[in-house]
């Protein structure tokens, strides 16, 4: 067995489905489509992708080829033998950290052939948090490279010399970035054009206008006791538009004061 290592990424989707009992197969390679947005993926587990990306409406885009995801495996940029990917925390303590030359290398290849704005990011818990805005900024661009780190991180060279965005899931920690990064993912790709089909979906859900989403129903009009709101069933939608825009104000008020402080703290608009 050869220790040359295969540097050859995989990539997802491609645009026809042949009729199988299998899960559909969306590990294939496709040279690159022009003009679409791109998700590359640095991980020591290129299996865990596309995971749940491959299901739903951004399954289908990624057949369709309205979006591209490529994971570069980690582990072929090891060092000896063994593709050591790690060593032990200088200064000591627990665990294990990403070794600054193998991850160099790993992002190297990664950026190559990558164009305009496209930023570099690490799944950490030290992060800013995600946010819709940043999934905005994130899908207007050609592309994002992410880094998904393992044990107790990376070396902080690496942050500091490729100037690597850190991006949070939220105020805990897990044992590795693939399931952030798939969540990072998964809300970027649902505001690119055509992946849901309806533009209006992405303007009236949860944090587009700062605020969360009002309450959803459908029928049955009457459910264990429980009834639609007549406003609902009025057919009169300025006032259905103001009973959803007050039942909005009050769930952020009740249940996100930081949303709704930020909120009250915009400049109106005239």
């Amino acid at each position: 067995m050869s220790d040359t290592p295969e540097t050859k990424p995989r990539s997802h989707g491609r645009k026809t489905i042949r009729p199988t009992l299998k899960p559909r197969e969306l590990i294939t390679p496709t040279p690159d489509l022009a003009g679409v947005w791109k998700a590359k993926v640095i991980t020591l587990f290129p299996a865990a992708f596309p995971g749940v990306l491959g299901e739903s409406l951004t399954g289908k885009a990624l057949q369709d080829g309205l979006w591209q995801l490529e994971t570069i495996e980690l582990r072929q940029f090891g060092e000896g033998k063994h593709r050591n990917v790690d060593d032990t925390p200088a200064g000591g303590g627990a665990g294990m950290v990403l070794r600054p030359d193998v991850l160099g290398a790993a992002l190297d290849a990664a950026q190559e052939g990558t164009h305009g704005p496209w930023p570099l990011i690490y799944l950490s818990p030290r992060g800013r948090p995600m946010t819709q805005n940043l999934m905005r900024q994130l899908a207007s661009g050609p592309g994002v490279t992410l880094l998904c780190g393992r044990f107790e991180g990376i070396d902080e060279r690496v942050i500091e010399h490729y100037g690597i965005q850190e991006v949070s899931l939220g105020d805990f920690v897990m044992t590795g970035g693939e399931i952030a990064a798939q969540a990072l993912i998964d809300a970027t790709v649902r505001l690119l054009p055509n992946v849901l089909g309806n533009a209006a979906s992405t303007e009236e859900e949860s944090f587009s206008n700062g605020l969360l989403e009002h309450p959803q129903y459908t029928r049955p009009a009457e459910w264990n006791g429980r009834k639609i709101p007549d406003v609902l069933m009025s057919g009169h939608h300025g006032e259905i538009a103001k009973w959803r825009r007050a039942q909005s104000e009050r769930l952020t008020r009740e249940r996100r004061p930081d949303l709704w402080q930020a909120h009250q703290d915009k400049p109106e608009q005239d």
